[in-house]
């Protein structure tokens, strides 16, 4: 099962497509960062323990793409722009929380498609999770987690943040 998610994970990650034009922007400038991506089957595949609530958090999360941006040269100053770019695509800011000393700003969009992004700062790493979908704004730090804690994608995650550019 591990090997089959490996395979999975990276077919996604090598076939995925931006859901915004700034992730996209930013993923192109940022060409280094780790991205995965995901559809709803993917995070299925990630509730390894059969949790129905870890299920009916994604129920209605269509894809999401994951990138993580190792800070060094990424300061306060690029994030400002990087939110006002998500804004002028019509993203509003829903709310704005900390857990587990990282800080959570997640913006929505409505419409034909629901989009959402979720944008995470710790000290040494930025995380964009641009979400085709929705999930509950009280269950994103859920989400989080439960990507970052899996066995084999918090495994990626990890070395990501070890390995020196």
């Amino acid at each position: 099962m591990k090997y089959t998610i490996l395979v999975l994970l990276t077919f996604f990650t090598l076939s995925a497509q931006a859901q915004s034009k700034t992730t996209e922007k930013l993923h192109k400038k940022y060409h280094e960062a780790l991205s995965l991506f995901f559809y709803n089957n993917t995070l299925r595949m990630i509730n390894q323990a059969d949790d129905q609530e870890f299920d009916a958090l994604i129920k209605d999360i269509e894809k999401m793409k994951f990138l993580m941006i190792k800070k060094e040269g990424f300061g306060k100053d690029d994030y400002q722009r990087l939110i006002s770019d998500y804004k002028s695509e019509s993203f509003e800011e829903m709310m704005t929380s900390r857990h587990e000393g990282k800080n959570f700003d997640v913006y929505m969009k409505e419409g034909t498609t629901k989009g959402m992004i979720v944008a995470v700062n710790d000290a040494d790493n930025l995380y964009v999770l641009d979400i085709v979908g929705s999930i509950p704004l009280n269950k994103v730090t859920k989400l989080f987690s439960t990507i970052d804690e899996s066995t084999e994608i918090g495994k990626r995650i990890q070395d990501f943040a070890k390995h020196e550019h």
